[in-house]
């Protein structure tokens, strides 16, 4: 479930507005100079336009000839305009995806980086509603808001230039009529805008809801919880229905207050027309060119309105994207201390962890494992053993004590270093949508086919590998194959093979196999153990054969540690007794 609204929001300043611009838009800037270009044409295009209606009023007893070369023109400007204004979208929908874009890449890679506590708490379809649904909400602030506005406010200037120019009272009437609304609707810009992110938090909330309940479909049929699911979905629902309909409500005191002052604003305007053109003062077609420049302005008011009411959607999620982006990760990269070539000699001193202040899971935790070696970790399941060895490739930090790799504290690493040593294979395999090729190689286009094909013989999976109808092209579900549980284990080991760490973590990693596919990977185990330090977590005899020494956990504490052999032959170790009832203690 998604954690609750936040008690304290972030204020986002205007500089973090402009930085997002300047960031996002900069490597954009012959586009955007372009659209700028674009925007001063299509501005100009539209003052001068009614201009042309004017004076075609004035002069249409003239003659023929005059009146159709205006309106020739007339013509060839409104197609001018209509290229333009074509283009000027173009260009403003390709830079706001563009830089949507970019921010959703920047800020997918700083959620992957963040440590996994911080995933603990946030849901997956919480996250990809900030990344990918948040994100969307600023397509039109990249694209339309600033160029829009900056356009909309100049030809407001150019408006009030020309009408001065034409009619001063009219001008001036105009001109008070635009700094009044600046100046008493400013305080209504951002009142949508605490409505707006509860809108936006709540459809995470429903994203998360629903990325767990799909995810497991299986235990709601077969628990007969369908009835409970739709029932949390209709409260959430009802959430999402109250906070989007207070957010239009709100969202509509601003546009509404600017309708009816601008219909104020025209119904003065004509009036002051009516009064001027009956008193000789002002001609017929100078009271249209007036009355247009009025509508355009009006509509330029409209356009304006419009983009804030966009921005108080756009600021909510700014403000959503600005709390996810400056979450601190609680894995601090090491100043980099290089460690030594070869295996990796490990060494817990008095380390404890918890993942809550109030519970450790962890304590006192002290061995050494020297370099080329092999440890089998046993205890009950709770006992910590996939904790110790998570606070190896730092997924955490251990609270007091340290963890040693060749000889230097693992958090004076740099972090890709540290992991590119340490190879994990676990019970949970993550396969994506993709081909063989790709889910072996994370999509790194730098490893060749001959080395996976040498890495799938060395696995003994030549004849699996040549059941498959298009060989490493062969894609993973979704309409290509899909593959067992003991298939997918298979491409894990596969996967470290090409890593080829010095440093090998099985977590369990036989436990879902098959007696017959567990026996065909037990020597491609031995092999990746060979020359390595390995940690292995096990469950079945046959693993535990392969390791040099056996340490166990007890309630987050080592109750034996030693060499395999020796405490095999010890009628009184704890592990020897483990032997006798074929480890089944391990697993209750």
């Amino acid at each position: 479930m998604a954690e609750p609204e936040e008690k304290l929001v972030i204020k986002v300043p205007f500089r973090y507005y402009v930085s997002l611009l300047r960031t996002y838009l900069k490597p954009q800037w012959f586009k955007v100079s372009l659209l700028v270009l674009l925007l001063f044409a299509s501005i100009g295009f539209e003052i001068l336009n009614p201009q042309l209606l004017g004076h075609f009023i004035d002069v249409i007893q003239s003659g023929m000839d005059t009146l159709v070369g205006i309106a020739l023109l007339f013509i060839g400007l409104v197609i001018a305009n209509q290229l333009v204004t074509a283009l000027a979208s173009y260009m403003s929908e390709d830079i706001g995806w563009r830089a949507t874009n970019a921010l959703r890449i920047d800020l997918t890679l700083h959620c992957l980086n963040l440590d996994m506590s911080f995933h603990k708490v946030h849901t997956p379809g919480e996250l990809i509603e900030r990344v990918d649904g948040d994100i969307a909400m600023l397509a039109n602030f990249f694209s339309r808001f600033v160029f829009y506005v900056f356009g909309r406010v100049l030809l407001l200037i150019g408006i009030v230039a020309l009408t001065i120019s034409v009619d001063r009272r009219v001008g001036l009437l105009l001109l008070a009529f635009t700094m009044l609304m600046a100046a008493l609707l400013r305080p209504l810009q951002h009142i949508a805008v605490p409505h707006f992110r509860a809108a936006r938090q709540v459809s995470a909330e429903i994203a998360s809801f629903l990325e767990e309940r799909l995810s497991s479909a299986e235990d709601i049929r077969s628990n007969g919880a369908q009835g409970y699911v739709m029932f949390r979905l209709n409260q959430l629902a009802r959430r999402m229905l109250r906070a989007t309909r207070l957010s239009s409500v709100t969202g509509r005191f601003y546009s509404s207050a600017v309708e009816i002052s601008l219909a104020l604003a025209v119904a003065a305007v004509l009036t002051l027309g009516a009064y001027l053109l009956h008193s000789g003062q002002m001609s017929l077609g100078t009271i249209y060119v007036t009355y247009y420049y009025t509508t355009l302005l009006t509509q330029s008011m409209y356009a304006i309105t419009y983009q804030i009411n966009q921005l108080q959607s756009a600021t909510a999620s700014i403000q959503r994207i600005t709390e996810l982006y400056h979450t601190p990760n609680a894995i601090v990269d090491g100043p980099g201390g290089a460690l030594p070539a070869g295996p990796l000699p490990v060494r817990f001193d008095d380390a404890s962890f918890g993942y809550t202040p109030e519970k450790t899971v962890l304590q006192d935790i002290a061995f050494e494992l020297h370099a080329g070696k092999t440890l089998g970790l046993l205890g009950r399941t709770g006992s910590g053993k996939t904790t110790l060895t998570r606070l190896l490739y730092r997924a955490y930090d251990v609270q007091r004590g340290s963890i040693q790799i060749g000889g230097i504290d693992v958090r004076q690493t740099a972090l890709s270093e540290l992991r590119s040593r340490i190879g994990v294979v676990t019970q949970d395999v993550q396969l994506f949508h993709a081909s063989i090729r790709d889910n072996l190689t994370f999509f790194d286009a730098g490893i060749s086919d001959e080395r996976l094909e040498r890495v799938i013989s060395d696995l003994n999976l030549t004849q699996w590998f040549a059941s498959l109808p298009d060989g490493l092209d062969t894609i993973i579900s979704g309409g290509g194959i899909a593959l067992s549980s003991g298939e997918a284990q298979l491409l894990a080991f596969a996967r470290v093979f090409l890593q080829n760490p010095d440093i090998v973590i099985l977590d369990e990693a036989s436990s879902r196999l098959d007696p017959v596919t567990e026996k065909l990977i037990g020597d491609a185990v031995s092999r990746l153990l060979a020359g390595r330090t390995g940690i292995v977590i096990a469950h079945h005899l046959e693993t535990v054969q392969l390791v040099d020494e056996i340490l166990i956990l007890e309630d987050g504490r080592i109750r034996e540690h030693g060499d395999r052999s020796q405490l095999a032959t010890d009628p009184t170790s704890r592990f020897s007794q483990l032997l006798k009832t074929g480890l089944a203690e391990v697993m209750s």
